[in-house]
């Protein structure tokens, strides 16, 4: 594998460590984000003529014309644009998903979903660790793509990695997870709400299986959303309760490591654990508890459910125009056994989940 390829991420990346660059300017200018900005936008703007044309969820739409599109990010000059549509887009989208979002919505949830999810987290991932030895994988690699699956994707991996360092996780496989998380999660958007439909499960249950079983934040949302308004929200808010959990999450692998005598990274010989949120979680909060306190007006609501899905559909063809799926078919199908077990694990125990609530 080439160095370019190894530097480059293959998904969107939910905190913005990752950058599709590898060495972008101090600066950009507004023309530099032009190209990708246009490419994404006229991607847009064909999958939501089809998916108004022919039935079909827009979503899907955006994301497998994002796929067939992909051989476009390999041109420098769309790289500003791609990782501002996949990566600001989605975040501002989430933020304006929370005008729909009420604390009554939660109330009406209960805790039980919320400890479901915290089990099915554990169980992903020590699953996938557990059968990494099965397929003669290391386990390092097995735990990086197990914390991956059951938090947020991309931008798990990214974490876990600087804990696990690359001595143990080679750059190759780190790329090649998140390959294999991109293309996981792209098919479980697709697949999961056809399949919630044809279980005939109800709103929530659809919307709990999504947010709880799909990797990375935009594809949940996209898939919730495609099911229902309805099972879009409750999406939404399993899914970024899964996001806010990867700091605990750090700090439990950190534990692991650590007792295991192996250590994790350190920084002037402390560990270097982030405990922050991200910004876009904190204003999904801040608008959900205004509209709980506050009834936002109808044309306001609207405008946001717009201005959310426009935004999000945005991110969804971006992030697949930034996936290079030509590199699975260098690796040997034993590489991708840890995210295979990881998403059918997630799926399963998120399934069994949705149908007790």
């Amino acid at each position: 594998m080439k160095a370019s390829e190894q530097s480059w991420p293959m998904a969107a990346d939910l905190y913005g460590e990752m950058q599709l660059e590898a060495h972008p300017p101090a600066r950009h200018r507004w023309r530099d984000y032009l190209p990708g900005v246009l490419v994404t936008a006229i991607a847009a703007l064909a999958a939501a003529w089809l998916a108004d044309h022919y039935a079909v969820p827009i979503v899907l739409m955006g994301l497998l014309i994002g796929l067939a599109l992909s051989f476009l990010s390999q041109d420098a000059r769309t790289h500003a644009g791609l990782d501002l549509m996949s990566q600001t887009a989605l975040r501002i989208g989430i933020v304006l998903v929370g005008a729909r979002i009420t604390a009554q919505q939660l109330a009406e949830m209960g805790p039980l979903p919320f400890v479901l999810l915290l089990l099915i987290m554990l169980a992903v991932i020590v699953v996938t660790t557990s059968s990494a030895r099965l397929f003669a994988q290391d386990r390092h690699a097995a735990l990086l793509a197990g914390g991956a699956t059951a938090i947020c994707g991309a931008s798990a991996a990214l974490a876990l990695y600087s804990l696990i360092g690359d001595r143990r996780v080679d750059q190759a496989r780190f790329t090649l997870t998140l390959v294999g998380i991109t293309v996981a999660s792209a098919l479980a958007m697709t697949l999961y709400p056809v399949l919630a439909a044809q279980l005939g499960l109800n709103d929530a249950q659809a919307g709990f299986l999504i947010g709880a079983s799909i990797h990375d934040v935009a594809q949940a949302i996209g898939g919730g959303f495609s099911f229902s308004p309805q099972a879009g929200e409750v999406a939404t808010i399993v899914k970024l309760t899964r996001v806010a959990l990867l700091a605990p999450m750090m700090i439990l692998v950190a534990l692991w490591l650590g007792r295991s005598g192996e250590g994790a990274i350190k920084n002037g010989g402390k560990m270097r654990i982030p405990l922050r949120l991200p910004w876009f979680i904190l204003g999904f909060l801040a608008v959900a508890a205004v509209n709980s306190l506050v009834a936002i007006p109808e044309p306001v609501q609207t405008a946001a459910a717009t201005g959310a899905q426009a935004l999000l559909l945005l991110a969804i063809v971006a992030t697949a125009m930034k996936a290079r799926l030509h590199l699975l078919l260098d690796q040997g199908w034993r590489s991708f056994a840890p995210i295979i077990v990881a998403t059918a694990t997630s799926f399963i125990l998120s399934l069994a989940a949705a149908l007790s609530l």
